[in-house]
C-alpha cells in the first residue's frame, strides 16, 4: 500500500488530472491513497515561532494520518538524491524487508514539523530546485509509477 500525504489541496484542475492519471496507473502495481491535510494560513510578516507553530500544528495533522507500522519517505531539502532506478531499487528493498505499506509525505509552504521529522523513516530530496508542494505532488506519483515499470522491466521508463 502506497499513501501519498500532503499538506494543502490542489486548486488547479489540469494539475489533478494529471495526478490522477498517476494514481490509476499505480494502482496495477499497488493500492495507492491520496490524503489532504488542511494547511494553516500564514499570517505576513509571520515571525519564526509562529512559522514552527504552524509546521507543527500541520505535522500532527500529518501525523494522525500515519500508522505506526508504515514506512514514512519525508519530500525534504535536506534529505537523499535519487536517481530514477536508485529510487525504484530503494522501494523495492523498503516494501521486501522494512513495511509493505509506504507513506510519502509532502509538507506544507514551510516545511516540516519537528515531530513529523523525528517520526520519518527516511527523507528525499527531488532536486536541489526548488519546486511548488502542488507540483511536487505530480513528481512524485510520477516517480513511484516509473518506479514500479523499472522494477517490472516494462518500456516506461526508456
Amino acid at each position: 500500500m502506497i499513501k501519498i500525504i500532503a499538506v494543502g489541496k490542489i486548486k488547479e484542475k489540469s494539475l489533478a488530472a494529471c495526478i490522477e492519471e498517476y494514481r490509476k496507473r499505480i494502482q496495477g502495481f499497488s493500492k495507492i491513497e491520496l490524503i489532504e491535510v488542511n494547511d494553516e494560513s500564514i499570517p505576513f510578516n509571520c515571525s519564526s515561532k509562529q512559522e514552527e507553530k504552524i509546521k507543527d500544528i500541520e505535522a500532527e495533522r500529518i501525523l494522525s494520518k500515519i500508522k505506526d507500522r508504515e514506512f514514512v519517505i519525508l519530500l525534504d531539502l535536506h534529505g537523499e538524491v535519487y536517481t530514477s532506478e536508485k529510487l525504484a531499487e530503494k522501494i523495492q528493498k523498503i516494501m521486501t524487508y522494512d513495511s509493505s505499506d509506504l507513506v510519502f509525505v509532502i509538507g506544507g509552504s514551510l516545511g516540516l514539523g519537528e515531530a513529523i521529522l523525528k517520526r520519518s523513516n527516511m527523507r528525499w530530496k527531488l532536486s536541489d530546485c526548488t519546486f511548488p508542494h502542488q507540483l511536487v505532488r505530480l513528481l512524485v506519483v510520477e516517480q513511484i509509477y516509473r518506479s514500479f515499470t523499472i522494477l517490472q522491466h516494462l518500456p516506461y521508463h526508456k
